[in-house]
């Protein structure tokens, strides 16, 4: 283990993303930069009712044939959604509504124009008749018997109920301190700086179905399509341009999808359709939306025992293909022991369909909730104990000579010293002096708290981990194509999706690694499944263990054969060989690697007999330990709170995260700062309520908070480098733990501020209001002491 450590050679470098300067400049090409001639907008006609029976559509006379409803579209087959459980109730999702609509925002029909505006002035005219049915919003009161239900022919709103029993729960009821609370992460939107969109038209060229789509992956999607559509999957292909941004929101088909991709396949020209913000604060996959009624358990000397209680996930009207979202319950109840040696667990996890937007899978998924329960819980441990939350959370950590370390819910915590994060937040916090601090008050009248959050983020699982789970497609590769050209430099394709991670960059610094040249030599190229290798796309902190593990298996094969060919140029063994800044290394000489790549693909009459000509490699890879590997870190931060207004700023952040090693240290901290940019939202900003009826009641950016530049501190990050021992360079997935941690750390840094008071902060986002609310109604419970 070491403390701000670097790879040798490219591994290790803090490059310039190259994907940065078209971006910088004004040249990159998203969906709706995609000029096709005589391309068609839509604009769809969708409800205004949370649950109701679609009695008539009536289509304007005059634009009959540019109103299309489900029928015209047909035939689109519906593929099931979720694990391959028989106790997971199908809930089929229609790319149009079929008769009966669950949430607000669901389309009805679509409507073509030439242009945007036209297709929105069309689509105010298609005169829609709902009979409104009774709504389910509230999760946990969806799971009462006397619920209305979402799918009639349901015996109760539970997608699936699954129980945890670890350990020896029976000992919890006896258990000195029990403390007992419920906690809630509001709903969200995923807001990604470009929205979800679609363009597709029949190439009569190639005689085949292209679909441009702002996706994390195309392949999974061409997969869906063709299945959808009854087209063989060389008849259909998938091109993401730039993406701007996905966070778990561009990871499944969705209907505005299908609809397009089918009324592609109807119509003699392009049709496309891109996402305005009312839709996706509408209708595009929302995220959190997480109950958590626990009860955690200890000793009076701190130690902490286990949890016990019930788990709500808010998944929404309909589960998306392929997953669904009953992976977050389970992943809450897995999680929920965090870094922690607890080893008694009796949950109830509850996935819960609602009148609201479907549930996707948003960045971090289901640890954000994991985590803000489990470190709530624990700092009210310790404010029952009268104890500093730091030291009962030092006290029951997993400590480095107890690796690995098999928690209660079978999470196999490989590598890193987690003691060794906790303290060097604590340091930079420095935790003493805001004690100081406190005690003296400050001018203004604010109150000062700190708080920490533990957190684990699991990446790189295989193919076995998959399997347990049941998922209809099994993501535990990736594969990577490198290629040299006779000029010796070099093309890698992948079927991971770059939509902000840098993989332009980090890619081509492992392929320089091993093939001893420079990255800028080397151009990495994804998003088109006519071109590209199949793979799954990117998404759960993965793409570095598995695309990066493929491109270094590739380039190793593609390196073993320069050397070869140099050993025969040079008249020498193989073993004499190396690689070295552009040049193979002999003995008593040295060749260009252009000369090689030349030979090898131009001129196959130099090379060693019995050898095929190209330079070329294809490779497969999943990491030896198929249950993945984790980083984990501390968050520290300092806020301080206007105990009438309710207003939180935040004062410092201080982050000491291990993520393995870092192939561009700068790349891992930009994903850090942008991963707590998205939780400070969760944690203090964004929200989309709903009402007794199922409106939501947040649809435009005037209602909906984001955190803006002024809100996010410039974040303090520290570095333990603990390389993994079952990936390729020790690498593991960080692009989700920078979300995690935050609404945990924020929240107990609220309750800190006020812990003489007992003010109690256990929902999110942390508003004025409920800041406030909750500060009185502390105040009243002690006799107005302020």
């Amino acid at each position: 283990m070491s403390v701000e450590g670097g790879g040798k050679g490219w591994i290790g470098a803090s490059l310039l993303r190259k994907e940065d300067a078209r971006h910088l400049y004004g040249h990159g090409m998203f969906i709706a930069d995609v000029h096709v001639s005589g391309v068609q907008d839509v604009a769809f006609v969708r409800s205004q009712m949370a649950h109701a029976r679609v009695v008539q559509v009536d289509k304007p006379a005059r634009h009959a044939a540019n109103v299309f409803v489900l029928n015209d579209i047909q035939p689109v087959k519906i593929l099931e959604a979720g694990p391959e459980l028989s106790a997971h109730r199908h809930s089929p999702y229609p790319a149009l509504a079929d008769g009966r609509v669950r949430y607000v925002g669901q389309t009805i029909a679509a409507c073509v124009m030439p242009t945007r505006a036209q297709a929105e002035d069309l689509a105010d005219q298609v005169h829609v008749a709902l009979e409104e049915l009774p709504a389910v919003v509230d999760v946990v009161a969806a799971m009462r018997p006397d619920s209305p239900r979402v799918f009639d022919e349901w015996p109760n709103n539970s997608y699936i109920s699954t129980s945890v029993v670890e350990g020896n729960p029976e000992l919890l009821g006896s258990a000195a301190v029990r403390v007992h609370r419920r906690l809630r992460l509001n709903r969200q939107a995923t807001v990604s700086l470009e929205g979800r969109g679609v363009l597709a038209y029949w190439d009569h060229r190639l005689d085949e179905l292209v679909v441009y789509l702002s996706t994390q992956g195309g392949q999974v999607k061409r997969l869906a399509l063709s299945r959808m559509l009854g087209l063989p999957e060389h008849k259909v292909r998938v091109i993401a341009p730039d993406i701007g941004g996905g966070f778990g929101g561009k990871n499944r088909i969705m209907p505005e999808d299908i609809a397009v991709a089918a009324i592609a396949l109807k119509v003699r020209h392009p049709v496309r359709w891109i996402e305005d913000r009312r839709e996706h604060l509408l209708a595009s996959p929302h995220a959190r939306d997480h109950t958590y009624d626990l009860t955690i358990c200890a000793e009076r000397d701190g130690t902490l025992l286990g949890i016990e209680g019930d788990i709500y996930i808010d998944a929404g009207a309909y589960a998306l293909w392929p997953t669904g979202a009953f992976q977050e319950a389970s992943m809450a109840s897995r999680n929920l022991t965090g870094p922690y040696r607890m080893r008694h667990l009796r949950l109830d996890a509850h996935t819960v369909a609602t009148n609201k937007a479907p549930m996707g899978p948003y960045r971090g998924v289901a640890r954000p909730g994991a985590t803000f329960a489990l470190e709530r819980l624990v700092d009210e441990v310790a404010r029952e104990l009268g104890r500093e939350p730091f030291d009962l959370r030092r006290q029951n950590a997993v400590t480095a000579a107890e690796l690995p370390y098999r928690t209660a819910a079978g999470l196999k915590l490989d590598t890193g010293d987690y003691i060794a994060a906790l303290d060097l937040a604590r340091e930079k916090i420095d935790l003493p002096a805001i004690r100081r601090r406190q005690v003296a008050g400050e001018p203004d009248g604010r109150k000062i708290g700190v708080g920490f959050a533990f957190y684990t983020e699991q990446s790189g699982h295989g193919t076995v981990e998959f399997m347990k789970r049941k998922f209809r497609v099994i993501p535990g590769y990736e594969s990577a194509n490198v290629r040299m050209l006779p000029d010796g430099n070099v093309l890698i394709y992948v079927g991971v999706q770059n939509h902000g991670q840098g993989h332009e960059t980090t890619l081509a610094q492992i392929a320089a690694h091993e093939l001893g040249i420079d990255p800028g030599q080397i151009s990495v190229r994804y998003g088109d499944t006519a071109i590209g290798p199949y793979g799954f796309g990117t998404f759960a902190s993965r793409s570095i263990v598995f695309a990066g593990g493929a491109v270094g298996k590739a380039s190793r094969a593609l390196a073993e054969k320069i050397r070869r060919i140099g050993a025969h140029l040079l008249q020498t063994d193989v073993a004499a060989i190396r690689i070295e800044n552009g040049m193979i290394h002999g003995p008593s000489g040295k060749i260009g690697l252009a000369e090689i790549a030349f030979a090898a693909n131009a001129r196959p009459d130099q090379l060693p007999t019995g050898m095929d000509p190209l330079l070329e490699s294809v490779a497969t890879y999943e990491p030896t330990e198929s249950g993945g590997v984790f980083a984990y870190g501390t968050h520290a931060v300092v806020v301080a709170v206007d105990p009438d207004s309710g207003v939180t700023e935040i004062l410092d952040y201080v982050v000491s995260e291990d993520c393995g090693t870092m192939i561009n240290p700068m790349i891992v901290d930009g994903q850090v700062q942008g991963g707590i940019a998205q939780g400070i939202g969760t944690a203090l900003y964004e929200e989309i309520p709903y009402d007794e009826q199922g409106q939501p009641l947040a649809t435009t950016f005037a209602d909906y908070m984001v955190p803006c530049a002024p809100e996010v501190p410039t974040v303090r990050i520290q570095h333990i480098v603990t390389p993994a021992l079952t990936t390729e360079y020790g690498v593991k997935g960080l692009g989700e733990g920078g979300a995690i941690a935050p609404p945990a750390a924020i929240a107990n840094a609220v309750a800190d501020a006020f812990r003489d008071i007992g003010a109690s902060f256990n929902e999110t986002p942390l508003s004025p209001r409920r800041v406030s609310e909750a500060v009185d109604l502390a105040r009243r419970a002690r006799g107005g002491q302020r």
